[in-house]
């Protein structure tokens, strides 16, 4: 599989598994919506910046982004390391907002509560028919 053929698969899921790193050094991994926008190796989240995975990233950007399909027959997973960074500015909170996001940050784009996670790519295992490939960004 290609860089461009995983780009594809990620683009068609709704649904991403991100892995942090606490305060004790084990990994937390939650579920999230599917990323606002890719460009290149970087991967945009939006997230609440009261979340604790904000902390975790600030103290450790080590991250896991994990993605997968599951068919009647066949399962592909896509599992993603690479650093993560909060993003407060408001060029990046303004190109990932969306309109709909107003019903979860009342005060809007300019929330304080509203934050980009920018996660950039440095290798990647895919999964598929019991096969494993790995390849870097």
């Amino acid at each position: 599989m290609t860089k461009e053929q995983i780009v594809k698969f990620i683009e068609k899921q709704k649904t991403a598994f991100i892995s942090s790193v606490d305060e004790n050094g084990f990994p937390v991994t939650r579920a999230m919506l599917a990323p606002r926008k890719i460009d290149g190796n970087d991967l945009y989240f939006s997230t609440n910046t009261s979340s604790k995975k904000i902390q975790h990233f600030l103290r450790n950007p080590n991250a896991c982004v994990y993605f997968y399909q599951r068919g009647k027959i066949k399962y592909q997973g896509v599992m993603i390391k690479g650093t993560m960074q909060v993003c407060t500015d408001q060029p990046t909170k303004d190109e990932i907002w969306r309109f709909g996001d107003r019903f979860i940050y009342k005060k809007g784009v300019t929330d304080p509560d509203y934050c980009v996670l920018k996660f950039t790519c440095k290798s990647a295992e895919y999964y598929c028919d019991l096969k494993i490939e790995d390849f870097d960004f």
